[in-house]
């Protein structure tokens, strides 16, 4: 691995120097054992996540609502336009990505879900709904 990971038992001496290192400066990986785990701020994470967006798919049905899902996702929804379509997706695929987190052993070990993952964790990191309409694209 070309990044030095530290030492779990520096990291404990100095914990809310490390915090601050990481929030602050850089990402930073962290081994106890054989274990080792990498620690990032919010904001490191947002920009990783940033790529992972979502397609919809739609048809207008004979009554005049739209039908539609997410491409690659179990995720479909019905509503009367396109924008409100948009938002009923989202509450579903925020429903999803709960669920998905509840579970996430399961989830994550499920070979057709395991690539879920860093878009159900995009989700789980926005602010409110609207926030994660505005990762689906028409």
């Amino acid at each position: 691995m070309m990044l030095t990971a530290k030492r779990a038992t520096t990291v404990r001496k100095d914990f809310s120097r490390f915090i601050d290192g990481v929030v602050h400066e850089r990402p930073a990986l962290v081994q106890r054992n054989r274990d080792l785990l990498a620690a990032l701020s919010l904001q490191h994470l947002e920009e990783i996540l940033k790529p992972y967006r979502f397609t919809m798919e739609y048809e207008l049905e004979d009554d005049g609502t739209y039908s539609g899902s997410l491409r690659d996702f179990d995720v479909v929804a019905n509503a009367p336009s396109l924008d409100a379509l948009r938002h009923a997706l989202a509450q579903e695929l925020l429903e999803y990505a709960v669920q998905y987190e509840a579970d996430f052993p399961l989830y994550f070990r499920a070979p057709n879900r395991t690539s879920h993952f860093p878009y159900v964790y995009h989700v789980l990191i926005q602010h409110d709904l609207k926030s994660i309409a505005r990762l689906i694209d028409a």
